[in-house]
């Protein structure tokens, strides 16, 4: 099964204009139909959402349509991190069933408070999911996925735009609050997710621990612990600790020896000097293995393309189809000191159509679990055999 993806990308300053040549572009790339489209829109294009839909629909007409807003949008090996853009993904992929749903949920609700997901029967072996951060909890939605599809890559993004008459795409509505997911079957997605941090010093055991409160590392004090790794660093990597301190946690210990790619990359919240506890972004337990990372725009760069290097061996000599980005907004210019940093990386990878946007928070397994991450680029990139 050959699998196509083409993106369409326009700036135009008229929001139909703009819908209409993303849409028109993305078409022109395919060969027997749309299986599945994905539309980002920024500024005033995401006031016109409606109208883009029904462009989308009637050029592509999509058998399942998602997308949301975006602070800027990625397209075409460029990244427009600011003004109104318009971005069409299209996949064509025969013999695949690809279905959108929209989800609603509460801020502070838990995984069971979630309506509108359907049997975990039905989610093939794949799901991108968008959600708006302000009406729906994406942490609980993966915890959920988690627990009733152990193993299924989840990859996505938390829109970083909305406008009062909605920011998330369903098949032909627009909706103001929830997430939407498309789920996939017959279609293979290989994931992969840059965190941009690199470990440093030494490997340690948490000891002792409560929720996300480390109390004792290696059996010793947690900071004190800490700060004794931190006296083993050189001088420019105690620099970048100085400039922002982050624990990276091993989730499947399964394995001889941790890499990069094996560690969930969490901030040190705080610390209690009366215990010298340490408070981490993340909940923990007694027995995982931490290390020390340190993140900066060359560590973020080594990361993503050390990555990529790796998804593309995985994917095989037909190489890539096209692929998904989604990029924190901390990223981009705010990290580099290079234009289009990220999408240039995944053209020199991959060499193939990618579509995506800047997010307020990435969705993308770590250790064969999914979670929402922060100044991190996760990517769903769809081999051209199908990869099932």
């Amino acid at each position: 099964m050959a699998v196509r993806v083409s993106v369409g990308v326009s700036q135009e300053a008229d929001p139909a204009e703009a819908y209409a040549r993303a849409s028109s572009q993305a078409a022109d790339g395919l060969d027997a139909g749309c299986d599945l489209a994905l539309v980002f829109a920024a500024g005033a294009h995401l006031l016109h959402a409606a109208e883009g839909v029904e462009t989308v629909r009637e050029r592509l007409a999509p058998g399942a349509l998602i997308g949301c807003g975006a602070g800027g949008v990625v397209g075409a090996g460029r990244e427009m991190e600011s003004g109104s853009g318009a971005v069409v993904w299209a996949l064509e992929a025969p013999g695949s069933a690809v279905a959108a749903h929209h989800l609603e949920g509460q801020p502070a609700g838990g995984p069971d408070a979630i309506t509108g997901l359907p049997d975990p029967t039905r989610l093939g072996e794949a799901v991108i999911a968008l959600a708006d951060p302000y009406t729906f909890s994406a942490d609980a939605l993966l915890a959920r996925l988690n627990r009733e599809r152990p193993g299924m890559p989840v990859l996505g993004g938390l829109a970083s735009a909305t406008a009062r008459s909605g920011s998330l795409v369903c098949d032909g509505e627009v909706h103001p609050s929830g997430a939407v997911i498309a789920s996939l079957a017959g279609v293979g997605i290989v994931p992969c997710v840059s965190q941009g941090a690199t470990p440093v010093g030494p490997e340690m055991t948490i000891t002792a621990a409560e929720g996300n409160l480390i109390t004792e590392l290696a059996s010793r004090p947690a900071l004190d612990r800490l700060r004794d790794a931190i006296g083993e660093l050189d001088a420019h990597e105690q620099m970048l600790a100085a400039q922002g301190l982050m624990l990276g946690v091993v989730i499947d210990e399964n394995q001889p020896s941790y890499e990069r790619g094996d560690f969930l990359v969490r901030p040190i919240l705080g610390v209690e000097p009366d215990s010298n506890a340490i408070a981490l972004g993340e909940r923990v337990r007694v027995g995982q293995t931490v290390r020390v990372h340190v993140r900066d725009a060359a560590t973020a760069d080594e990361d993503l393309r050390a990555a990529l290097r790796a998804q593309a061996q995985a994917i095989g000599t037909e190489g890539a189809a096209g692929a998904l980005l989604f990029t924190c907004n901390g990223r981009g210019s705010h990290m580099f000191d290079v234009p289009d940093h990220d999408a240039t990386a995944l053209e020199d990878a991959l060499a193939a159509p990618t579509g995506g946007f800047f997010c307020a928070g990435e969705i993308g397994p770590v250790g064969g679990r999914n979670f929402l991450h922060g100044f991190t680029a996760t990517i769903a990139v769809f081999p051209a055999d199908g990869g099932t």
